[in-house]
């Protein structure tokens, strides 16, 4: 059973204050390339009504070059907080994408300093500015400068082993103007591979005056925890944990704010989301959202009794009716086998309300 002592309570009781902005959750969805769509902020939202969420990433030299916004930019007035996030290393370009940004809704604008992928290091964004602090440092200012919103920062510890620089950096970073700094504690070499060593995280915060969020291994309510015991983060980023589970950021809050745990889903709960999730990507992308919706229902379907092959099924679909009747024969095998359904799925909207 997950213990949540007095003193972490009692710190994290009071809103996230990032600049000027107040976010009522200390738990944040993070931002995840072809997967934080308005389709599934909707959902994370659904059971975490306070948390901020976060657009993928925007590059902004295209940005620069095209007159309508990409769709990943589209905000719903009614998902609110809501942050977007850029990349770039061009501090010109990323001040005119954050004006962009903030005209299309943002509360913050989040500058990527922490992407390990090749395709945006060698053009010099995300964990590539770790090398350059000089740039980096650039484009915080002129970006704070450009935005009457806060600007934040999410970056890794360092490039490698040998070039962990992060504590310098961090302060630099504050120097410029970032209002929050989110620390995925891994290096660029890492990749995902390895444990998030999150003392670099508690070693951050140590020097640092505006809020450190930390980010890595957040798979559960109980590491959230003991990341936060052990690092003294003014709050959390879950990342590849909500993968097939946007549950995870409101079960996380609610534990903060409660110090209960929520019943976990069960299986036929996860593949009604994963039907929700397919059904409103379609309505919302078209064929595209098809083709994307099938490494999420890969994700939702995990951890019951014929799991592996409906994964392997839902893999291959090419239209919305054949992923519906593929999870609803599911659903009914499950069913049948004594599995919970509506009570609980009802139970845990009515919190999340």
């Amino acid at each position: 059973m997950v213990y949540l002592s007095p003193e972490l309570q009692s710190r994290l009781s009071t809103p996230l204050k990032i600049g000027s902005v107040e976010v009522n959750s200390r738990v944040l969805q993070s931002p995840l390339s072809g997967v934080t769509d308005l389709v599934f902020r909707r959902l994370v939202r659904r059971y975490s009504p306070d948390s901020m969420m976060y657009t993928e990433m925007v590059n902004a030299t295209g940005l620069h070059y095209v007159k309508q916004l990409p769709k990943i930019m589209e905000v719903d007035p009614q998902e609110l907080p809501i942050s977007i996030q850029l990349f770039d290393c061009r501090p010109d370009f990323l001040a005119e994408a954050a004006q962009k940004a903030v005209a299309e809704g943002a509360d913050t604008v989040d500058i990527n300093m922490g992407c390990p992928v090749n395709k945006i290091t060698k053009n010099g964004g995300g964990s590539s500015l770790l090398r350059q602090p000089d740039v980096a440092e650039a484009i915080v200012r002129e970006v704070s400068q450009a935005v009457e919103v806060p600007v934040t920062v999410k970056t890794r510890i360092g490039w490698s082993n040998q070039e962990i620089n992060i504590l310098e950096f961090a302060r630099r970073m504050e120097d410029a103007g970032a209002q929050m700094l989110t620390l995925h504690g891994r290096t660029r070499a890492q990749g995902y591979n390895g444990p998030a060593r999150w003392e670099w995280i508690g070693r951050v915060k140590e020097i640092l005056s505006i809020p450190v969020i930390g980010n890595g291994d957040i798979f559960s309510v109980d590491a959230a925890v003991r990341c936060l015991e052990e690092t003294g983060a003014d709050g959390l980023m879950c990342s590849r944990g909500t993968l097939g589970y946007p549950f995870l950021v409101g079960e996380i809050d609610y534990f903060l704010k409660t110090g209960k745990q929520l019943p976990p889903p069960t299986a036929v709960e996860r593949l009604l989301c994963a039907r929700e999730h397919l059904q409103a990507l379609y309505e919302y992308k078209g064929d595209r959202g098809i083709r994307q919706a099938r490494k999420h229902m890969t994700w939702y379907a995990k951890g019951f009794p014929g799991a592996g092959s409906l994964r392997g099924d839902l893999a291959k679909i090419e239209s919305v009716t054949a992923g519906v009747d593929l999870i609803d024969r599911a659903i009914e095998g499950l069913t049948g086998m004594g599995y919970a359904e509506g009570q609980e799925i009802e139970q845990r909207q009515a919190i999340a309300v």
